[in-house]
């Protein structure tokens, strides 16, 4: 019977690594994160604590994670790639990191960096193309290809991805239009919180409440 194994955490406390994992010397894990089968955490990787990583999942050198992330199978998270607090990373989604790859070039030092912000979830099968950001508490739909950042809570769908409509925290879609006006405001009929439009986008209302 397969079975996780205990490894010292960052930190202290620890870790669960299934036994057909591995984890290289040199990352780290945060207390409480879930390493399941047939995964690959290389040296260099830095995983903070909650994290659960799905089966067959790859996690390269200067991938950073927050707190409480979740990553489903089949997910390779490339060099550059950085998720903050609580971002969801949807099954056989894919990120990368070269913009014009060739077998027969090194690419190591054109690198791109993609930040995941805080909340934001994407879907399965979606494809973030390197460069590009995603905003706090975004939602990428499944399939999408993103070739552009992705402003906070802005749900983008499609090929390639546009903004179709705006997310609540809770994961609800606010009533909002693809292009609100200035000062148009929503509420969250499932949690309650409030937001606002502005030239950047839609932000939480300050002070807004809670259900």
């Amino acid at each position: 019977m397969s079975e996780m194994r205990e490894v010292p955490a960052a930190g202290g406390g620890s870790a669960l690594v299934h036994e057909s994992s591995y984890v290289d010397d040199g990352a780290t894990l945060g207390a409480g994160t879930r390493v399941w089968h047939f995964c690959h955490v290389m040296a260099g990787a830095v995983i903070g604590e909650q994290c659960s990583l799905g089966q067959n999942v790859v996690v390269m050198p200067r991938v950073t994670l927050g707190r409480n992330v979740k990553v489903q199978n089949n997910v390779s998270l490339y060099e550059g790639v950085h998720c903050e607090d609580d971002v969801f990373l949807g099954p056989s989604m894919v990120f990368t990191n070269v913009l014009n790859p060739r077998s027969a070039v090194s690419r190591k030092h054109e690198y791109r960096e993609t930040l995941v912000g805080h909340g934001a979830s994407i879907g399965a099968n979606a494809t973030i193309v390197c460069g590009h950001d995603i905003g706090e508490y975004a939602f990428v739909g499944a399939g999408a290809v993103v070739t552009r950042s992705v402003p906070a809570y802005a749900l983008v769908t499609g090929v390639p991805a546009r903004v179709v409509g705006w997310m609540c925290e809770c994961g609800e879609r606010l009533d909002l239009s693809e292009k609100p006006p200035a000062g148009t405001q929503a509420t969250c009929d499932a949690c309650g919180k409030s937001y606002a439009a502005d030239e950047a986008g839609v932000r939480r209302s300050a002070g807004s409440a809670h259900r």
